[in-house]
Parts: structure tokens; C-alpha cells; sequence
């Protein structure tokens, strides 16, 4: 053999272990390749999830058409009156006091609709305080007159619009009055009570309002 040349069977084998040092490199790269493809596709699953995610959040749109909104009350002291938005329009939850509460059944005979008769709260709000529980009255502050929003009037006292006012809601565009039980009193414009929304408690602290308890008409 000439000097120099490179035996036959040590030139195969050189070639040999190229190939399988190429391949090894090939298969780390497709590992590689692999395992970046995988997390970028997961990165972009979680990023794709998070509008997903917030899709099952009632959004602006679908509370103005109608969709429940759920409303902490836990805040809301005796005597307090909470205002939120549902369906656009002003739903108030007023905490009422004892005290209130007593002077309901004082002014039945002033009253045009005392035993709420008429459609305006769900079967289970057809009561003497037109609520779920005693203390938290939940109303659509909207008069049934002209559509007005009435001032709340807390105080169990005589006021300029009625000498024997016990609490309530007045509308002064036109006079009309209402209890703490949103029922409207006699010579007032407006003919109804006040409507109370389909509500249920979530818990002690929770509201939500556009849906009413579980098995109720």
C-alpha cells in the first residue's frame, strides 16, 4: 500500500461514523424542534384560552339585553339604599331598618294597591314587604308614571309632599309617592307599584338580580 492512502475497511468506517454523527445531530434537532413546537403551541393554547376564558363573562351588551348581574350587599348598612344597573335601568337594594320595617303596615289604607294585587313583583316578592328576605328590598327605581327616577326618602317624618310620611320614595316631577315597599299611595299619577326584578341570594352576602330562586313560579 502506497504511503498515504487509507486502507479500505478504516475508510468505510469513517464514513460509518459521519453518518451516524449527522444522524445524531439530525434526531437532537427534530427532539428540539419538537419540543419548541410543543411549547410555543402551548403558549399560544393559553393566550388563546384567556379571551376564550372571558367570553363567559356577561359582557356590556349582554347585561343591557337582559343577563343577571350579581351584586355584593354585604356593605350595605340599615338605612342604606345601593344602587346598580340591570337591563339599563337603576335597580335599588335598600337595607331597611326595624323601624321601617314596622311602619309598613301603618299606611295599608293610604295605599292604592297595599296587598300588591297586581303583576308588578314575582309570586315569591307577593308579600307585605315585597321581598325575598324581610330587611333588603330590591326595586326598579323607575316611576310608573312618566318613567322618572324618584328621590329616596329615608326618614320616618313629616315631609312638605306629606305630612304623614313614614319612609319611602318621592317623584317630584309629578307627586307621586311611594312606601318602602315601592306600593304607591292614593293621588299619586302613577297607577302601579313599583316593579321588583326576579331576584335570588347567592348567599348572605351576595345578590343576583334578572334571575329568581331555584324552583320558584
Amino acid at each position: 500500500m502506497e504511503p498515504g492512502m487509507i486502507p479500505i475497511p478504516a475508510m468505510f468506517n469513517r464514513i460509518a461514523e459521519s453518518r451516524m454523527a449527522n444522524q445524531g445531530v439530525n434526531s437532537g434537532r427534530r427532539r428540539f424542534l419538537t419540543a419548541s413546537t410543543a411549547v410555543v403551541g402551548g403558549v399560544g393554547a393559553i393566550f388563546a384560552a384567556v379571551p376564550f376564558i372571558k367570553s363567559w363573562n356577561p359582557s356590556a351588551r349582554a347585561q343591557v339585553a337582559g343577563a343577571p348581574v350579581e351584586v355584593d350587599i354585604s356593605k350595605v348598612e340599615p338605612g342604606q339604599r345601593l344602587t346598580v344597573k340591570w337591563r339599563g335601568k337603576p335597580v335599588w337594594l335598600v337595607h331597611r331598618t326595624e323601624e321601617q320595617l314596622a311602619a309598613l303596615g301603618k299606611h295599608d289604607a293610604r295605599l292604592k294597591d297595599a296587598a300588591s294585587e297586581q303583576d308588578q313583583q314575582p309570586a315569591y316578592a307577593r308579600n307585605p314587604q315585597r321581598s325575598v328576605k324581610p330587611e333588603m328590598l330590591v326595586l326598579v327605581g323607575i316611576c310608573t308614571h312618566l318613567g322618572c327616577v324618584p328621590r329616596y326618602v329615608p326618614e320616618l317624618e313629616p315631609q312638605p309632599f306629606d305630612s304623614e310620611w313614614q319612609g319611602g320614595f318621592f317623584c317630584p316631577c309629578h307627586n307621586s309617592r311611594f312606601d318602602l315597599a315601592g306600593r304607591v299611595f292614593d293621588g299619586s299619577p302613577a297607577p302601579i307599584n313599583l316593579e321588583v326584578p326576579a331576584y335570588r341570594y347567592v348567599d348572605d352576602r351576595n345578590i343576583v338580580i334578572g334571575v329568581g330562586p331555584e324552583g320558584a313560579a
